[in-house]
């Protein structure tokens, strides 16, 4: 309970500040859409000169990207730690988060919180209702709660890769990092992974494995038989993920000695 009160104490907080700077916000929900409209204006161009991708049609690679768009969300508000080289080992602002009867990771989490990004998740879910209605999808009565399922396990994947990119830091005081390369290998989750070759296709399944944030779970509901088990992973993948990142991360806060050393 201790950690849901401050939960929602940040939160509360977040929005006050948040609404102090309106027409800001307003420039990000823009500049947001227009990044999403910039990809969806590149599948188009793909399938303007094919009308498959192995395999694949045009509103079933669209209908991956919208599924995308909703964990992505997800991980982007509440997993907002590209810069933890920088700010927390390399500035000594570490030193701040340990004096404090809180986990480090949970406080750092809210520190960095950024609620204007959940709108990918009414993105995702409306080009996923346009491009579900053009392929005539129907649902279930639990599809909804393996939606969710599924949604919040690629979220999951996501934060936990990135948490144990961050947790390398406490090996490493390097400013840089690998975070902008593995925000870049993480786009290739939007797409199926059957277009790439068998390294990548291992890589983006086992190692890295981005292709539980989207293709996977999407082909659940696009009725691809065949990669059903796959989908049905994606909250084990996403539990297995977090959890190794937060031993992972518990084991480099022990080691952290401050910035003055």
């Amino acid at each position: 309970m201790f950690y849901l009160k401050m939960f929602f104490q940040y939160v509360a907080q977040y929005i006050k500040v948040r609404l102090q700077y309106r027409t800001d916000l307003l420039v990000e929900f823009l500049s947001d859409l227009l990044f999403q409209g910039v990809n969806l204006v590149f599948i188009l161009i793909v399938f303007g000169h094919t009308k498959l991708l192995s395999g694949w049609s045009q509103y079933e690679i669209i209908f991956i990207y919208g599924f995308f768009l909703v964990p992505f969300a997800i991980f982007s508000s509440f997993f907002n730690i590209w810069d933890f080289n920088d700010r927390y080992i390399v500035k000594g602002e570490m030193d701040r988060i340990l004096t404090r009867p809180i986990h480090s990771l949970f406080q750092i989490i809210l520190e960095r919180i950024e609620l204007e990004s959940l709108l990918g998740v009414v993105t995702g879910i409306a080009v996923m209702l346009y491009s579900g209605d053009k392929l005539g999808i129907s649902l279930h009565w639990y599809d909804p709660f393996l939606f969710i399922l599924f949604a919040i396990g690629g979220a999951l994947v996501y934060g936990g890769i990135f948490i144990i990119m961050a947790a390398i830091g406490f090996w490493s005081d390097a400013k840089t990092s690998i975070m902008p390369m593995m925000y870049n290998i993480g786009n290739y989750g939007r797409y199926p992974v059957n277009i790439y070759n068998t390294v990548i296709r291992f890589v983006l399944t086992w190692i890295l494995p981005f292709a539980f944030v989207g293709v996977y779970p999407a082909s659940y509901f696009l009725g691809k038989e065949e990669w059903y088990g796959y989908a049905f992973l994606t909250p084990v993948i996403g539990i297995l993920f977090i959890t190794l990142s937060v031993l992972l991360w518990n084991k480099g806060v022990k080691r952290y000695r401050g910035a003055g050393n």
